[in-house]
């Protein structure tokens, strides 16, 4: 999937902003401020910073851009989010495709010092390319498959959601946080580990109910951005839609093959993921021999609010939320 549009407009206005602005505010200058500065794009990547700072949260300004709840792969960033990443400390991006606009930010940076933390980056040859399985269907028009062999592989994004993952990222975080304030880097590395046990009992007790599964193979009616988790635990799949896709209807074609696996599997449950109607989960359901299986739903962990945050939201409860799904489902 091709997601062209570059922000040098958006650049040019930044330059300029942030020129007008030096001259504006430079009289009345204070100097910098004494609170760390961080930017994060994702709900993870924000709730980890929480976690890592724990006690020093007080004394830092955490800017997480997509608290509107919007996707990551139809975000697009204004030009005071541009000017916000420009002067921060440390900025924490998942470094992915839908992420394009990331280098023009970063080319604009006037914190020559800032350090970034890029998930794809981090997790290294951990990455996995998007995969288009079969009955899925495809959103790539012909000929494009041709461009992208030329532009090289589009990987899946949803890192985070991998347990594994999420400790490897929480590490590097604390790295960087140290980096940037040596003298609380003690602290910053006792949260993270405090964390990552959890993040390990969490993986543990996942890797139990998968082990007792009988039916190890989960049907989406939805879009699939769970292929981190499901290879992490040695599940299969079979979804309507990849990860990143845009497109809300599937085909007659698409809906009857997910049934046909369904009735082949003895499958009984179709899951979707949040903020889904379930309509192509339940017209799925309607195609079936036995029509009665339950539609759940699995939270990707990529849509949180900033209302859901100022209730308690966390990355660990949703998880758990999954977990506890997965439990009452899982055959």
């Amino acid at each position: 999937m091709q997601r062209k549009n570059v922000y040098k407009a958006a650049a040019f206005c930044l330059a300029a902003m942030m020129g007008l602005t030096g001259c504006a505010m430079q009289p009345e200058a204070t100097g910098p401020s004494d609170h760390l500065q961080i930017v994060c794009t994702a709900f993870p990547e924000y709730d980890w910073v929480r976690e890592v700072l724990g006690d020093h949260m007080k004394d830092a300004e955490v800017t997480y851009l997509l608290d509107s709840g919007a996707d990551l792969h139809s975000y697009q960033p204004t030009a005071m989010d541009m000017a916000e990443i420009a002067t921060c400390d440390l900025f924490v991006y998942v470094g992915g495709e839908s992420e394009h606009w990331v280098p023009d930010a970063l080319a604009e940076a006037t914190n020559k010092e800032m350090q970034t933390v890029s998930l794809m980056e981090v997790i290294g040859d951990a990455a996995k390319e998007e995969e288009l399985k079969e009955g899925m269907q495809g959103e790539e028009e012909e000929g494009e498959e041709e461009e992208e062999e030329e532009e090289g592989p589009e990987y899946d994004e949803h890192v985070w959601l991998s347990l594994r993952n999420a400790q490897t990222s929480v590490n590097a975080i604390a790295e960087k946080l140290s980096a940037i304030d040596p003298a609380n880097a003690a602290d910053y590395a006792a949260n993270a580990d405090g964390y990552c046990t959890r993040l390990q009992e969490l993986d543990g007790k996942f890797r139990t109910l998968v082990d007792g599964a009988q039916n190890k193979t989960l049907i989406f009616g939805d879009r699939f951005p769970f292929r981190y988790f499901v290879d992490d635990y040695g599940l299969d799949y079979y979804a309507a839609f990849i990860g990143c896709s845009a497109e809300t209807e599937a085909s007659f074609e698409t809906v009857i093959f997910l049934a046909n696996k369904v009735d082949e599997l003895g499958a009984r449950t179709v899951y979707t993921i949040e903020n889904s109607d379930a309509s192509i989960a339940q017209t799925i359901v309607e195609n079936t021999k036995t029509k009665d299986q339950q539609v759940a739903s699995l939270n990707s962990v990529q849509s949180v609010t900033k209302k859901q945050i100022d209730e308690g939201v966390t990355y660990l409860s949703l998880m758990e939320a999954n977990y506890n799904v997965l439990q009452d489902t899982l055959q």
